[in-house]
Parts: C-alpha cells; sequence; structure tokens
C-alpha cells in the first residue's frame, strides 16, 4: 500500500466532493484522498450531505469555488442529468449523472478540465456531467461474481440513477431476460421502454403491485410495447442474478429489498449488491446462507471513482492503492 502523505492544506489546494443524502456512509473520501496522494497533487476530496432540493445550488456553489469535480450518488444522479451544461455521450447513452466535471477554455479556447489551468486563468466555468457508474457495475460484476451476463437472466431492483444505469449496460451486455422492480412503477416503466427501444433482442417483464392502479399504464404498454411482459410479485422463471440497486440495506432497520420466501425458494446462482457498508447487508448475508454467490458494491465504488479520478486530473488512477485504501476502510483490514 501506498504511504505518500497529501501536501498540507494552503491556499493553493483545490478541491472535489461527492454529494450524497444520506453520506455518512461513503468510503469516498478515503479511496479517492489515498489515489491523490499518489498522484501527487495538492487536492482534497470532501464529502457533504446535500438535500435533493439544495442540489441545483450546491452544484452551482462548486462550481462558483472552482472545485475541480464532484461525484453524485443517492438520490441525485436522475437529477442532475437537468443541472449541467453539457452531458458526456456516457451520461446520455446510460441515462444518469455520477460526475461532474468542471472545465474552463484554456488559451486555445478548449473546454479543459480545471485541473490543466491554474486558478488564476480561469474565466467561464461549466459543469460536465459523465456517467461512470455502468462500466464499473458490469466490470465487477465480471470480477467479483465471474458471471457470463450474455444469455443471463437478472432481476433488478430499483430503477432510479444506478439502476436505471445498470439495466441498461445489462441489456447492452446481450442478458435474455431482465426483471424490473422497482417501487415507483412508473420509473421501472420508463426504464423497459428506453429499453425495448434500444435493445430488441431483450426480454423485458415489469413487476406491478398494484394492477388496478396501473392499469392505464399497462394497457398503453400492452398497446404500444407488447414485447413488454407486465406480471405481479416475482418471476416465474429461473434467474441467474439478483441485482439490488435501491438503498435498502444502508440502515439496519432496513426491510429486504427483495421477498426473503421468493429467494429461498428460487436460489439464485448470483446476489450482488450495490451496497458496500454495510460490507455484508442482510440480503447478502441470507443469499450467502443459502449457498448463493455473492459480492458488495466495493468493486463497482472502486471502478467509477478510479475513472472520475481519470476524469478530473487527465492521469491513470493508481487502481491498487484506491483498492487497499477502500477495503481497509470498509473492512477494516
Amino acid at each position: 500500500m501506498s504511504d505518500k502523505l497529501q501536501p498540507p492544506l494552503d491556499a493553493t489546494t483545490r478541491y472535489c466532493a461527492v454529494y450524497g443524502h444520506p453520506i455518512k456512509h461513503s468510503a469516498s473520501p478515503a479511496m479517492q484522498n489515498a489515489g491523490i496522494a499518489n498522484l501527487g497533487l495538492n487536492w482534497r476530496y470532501l464529502a457533504f450531505d446535500v438535500h435533493p432540493e439544495h442540489l441545483r445550488f450546491a452544484i452551482a456553489g462548486a462550481k462558483a469555488m472552482k472545485y475541480v469535480g464532484l461525484n453524485l450518488t443517492v438520490p441525485h444522479k436522475l437529477l442532475a442529468l437537468e443541472m449541467v451544461d453539457v452531458l458526456d455521450d456516457s451520461a446520455k447513452t446510460w441515462g444518469a449523472v455520477n460526475t461532474i466535471r468542471f472545465e474552463t477554455r484554456n488559451k486555445s479556447g478548449e473546454w479543459v478540465s480545471l485541473a490543466q489551468v491554474s486558478p488564476d486563468e480561469v474565466n467561464d466555468i461549466r459543469a460536465h456531467g459523465f456517467n461512470t457508474d455502468a462500466d464499473a457495475i458490469t466490470r465487477s460484476l465480471g470480477e467479483d461474481l465471474g458471471i457470463n451476463l450474455r444469455g443471463a437472466s437478472v432481476l433488478l431492483l430499483g430503477a432510479g440513477g444506478a439502476g436505471r444505469a445498470a439495466a441498461l449496460k445489462l441489456a447492452s451486455e446481450g442478458v435474455a431476460n431482465l426483471f424490473l422492480l422497482n417501487r415507483t412503477e412508473e420509473k421501472a416503466t420508463q426504464v423497459a421502454v428506453e429499453i425495448n427501444t434500444r435493445f430488441p433482442g431483450v426480454r423485458i417483464h415489469v413487476t406491478v403491485h398494484s394492477p388496478n392502479k396501473a392499469a392505464e399504464t399497462i394497457r398503453a404498454l400492452r398497446t404500444h410495447n407488447p414485447a413488454i411482459n407486465i406480471f405481479e410479485g416475482y418471476p416465474n422463471l429461473p434467474v441467474d442474478l439478483v441485482l439490488n440497486a435501491t438503498s435498502l440495506g444502508l440502515k439496519p432497520e432496513d426491510a429486504l429489498p427483495v421477498d426473503a420466501n421468493w429467494l429461498k425458494t428460487r436460489r439464485p446462482r448470483f446476489v450482488y449488491d450495490m451496497i458496500y457498508r454495510p460490507a455484508e447487508t442482510p440480503l447478502l448475508q441470507l443469499a450467502k446462507s443459502i449457498g448463493c454467490k455473492t459480492a458488495n458494491g466495493i468493486g463497482m465504488l472502486l471502478y467509477q471513482g478510479a475513472k472520475a479520478l481519470e476524469l478530473w486530473s487527465g492521469r491513470t488512477a493508481p487502481i491498487q492503492t484506491m483498492r487497499e485504501a477502500l477495503e481497509k476502510n470498509v473492512y477494516g483490514k
């Protein structure tokens, strides 16, 4: 592990941060500050609890204070789509923003990261939104679970920012069946329609909790998108992977994001929880006890964070240093 220390804070120190609500569980500062120290940058990475109602003001504040960049976590990834000045293709493709790079024009008039110019040379600033989650989730699934996604059947829990990006990325990887379960049925159906349009080879299944309440939406879906299957409850078909993209499991009192009896009966081969703190959520504990291969979201956090650092600094992220700092922070080792 790298023992490099960050230089002392001074008037030239530059900043980046993660915004979330809640945020106290975040391991991003430990990981990013280790990476920043390894690169020898006079930067600091901070964490702020930002209520969704204040997100626009918080982004504007970081922009005004010439922050190098931001990461965004729950529940900000969809909201930020409308709050940045320009969207990278990754954010457009996967439908969420989890990384912002603040940019200014260099002497040639090109937009570059604020890290590439001195603060005195910064004039106009724009917020450039990226998505580094999508590639991170599939890389983590491959490394941590060894799953081949092509042809697999996946139950995805949650269709928010991270869930939406995961759904679209899974579809692009060629999963055969994608079952979408979300607290708000409208979000799940929106993602289903987009996948059906962009990846027609994937069979989409959307679960509904209250068929009478959702009757109009269901009728519209069946009329215009007959390839989308609407069902109640949980899948009857075999499922290879259950992927939790909800925040259920962050708090000790949280309910399971999936029905326990269904999980015990169906016993999918793989269960992945995007939550990494606690390191083993109740979902992963249950899945492990019935013989499923499990993994938490620490790999996803590592790879999305490393890509963000590269976007801000223009340099290759020190993956191993960041991994060791992350594992020490989460696992205490």
